[in-house]
């Protein structure tokens, strides 16, 4: 039997946008049904997802304006099934109701039942956990993080603010398993990509595909 504990999350469903663990999200959140998923979440310590999207359900009316905007939903997306979360902090709200937040992901969540759907989605889910690494395995992704910080500064362009960041002990000797992830927040791949990386349960193999996908980036002369 699974005993595993099961989260009540909220979920934000994003296009192209897959997120990380050890990673900020900053949000401007204007829609009535999101408004107030977020001040649920905020009111009750609920942690929010921000999940990459699958396919449309339901489009919003075109051609409206601010105003309508704000009084009506938009999109409705369908979210993958494993998706970054963690709590939310108001940072601001504006005069017309919308607001400004930073959602600070923690870990990784697979979706196991829906819990509530209107106003906004509530799903129950267990976390999402990477199966552990042999030996050698370890080894290969320490080389690759070591070349993926050399690729990054290559595509830097040779701004110091970047390369002193990349070259500094906290991202030299940070943890695989932990850079693996933080990665994603001085870059950003295609949606698609990402959510594959972020569905890989092995930091070495999250560190392959990133390589592969940086090593396609041509450099600027």
């Amino acid at each position: 039997m699974n005993d595993e504990k099961l989260v009540d999350i909220a979920l934000f469903p994003i296009p192209e946008c897959a997120v990380f663990p050890g990673t900020v999200f900053p949000l401007h959140v204007f829609e009535p049904r999101y408004r107030t998923m977020v001040k649920h979440c905020l009111d009750n310590n609920l942690p929010l997802a921000v999940c990459h999207t699958e396919k449309l359900l339901h489009e919003h009316q075109p051609e409206q304006d601010i105003r309508e905007a704000l009084q009506s939903n938009q999109d409705t997306y369908k979210p993958y099934a494993v998706f970054g979360a963690g709590h939310c902090k108001l940072v601001d709200t504006t005069t017309d109701g919308r607001l400004l937040i930073n959602v600070l992901i923690e870990k990784r969540y697979e979706w196991v039942e829906e819990v509530q759907t209107l106003p906004f989605m509530i799903a129950k889910c267990r976390l999402y956990k990477d199966k552990p690494m042999s030996e050698n395995e370890h080894e290969e992704a320490s080389q690759l993080q070591d070349k993926i910080l050399h690729r990054l500064m290559a595509l830097s362009g040779g701004d110091p603010s970047i390369n002193d960041r990349l070259a500094s002990s906290e991202w030299v000797d940070m943890p695989v398993e932990e850079f693996s992830f933080k990665l994603f927040s001085v870059i950003r791949m295609n949606g698609d990509v990402q959510q594959a990386i972020l569905e890989m349960q092995s930091p070495r193999d999250r560190l392959k595909v990133s390589l592969d996908t940086l090593n396609q980036i041509k450099q600027s002369p």
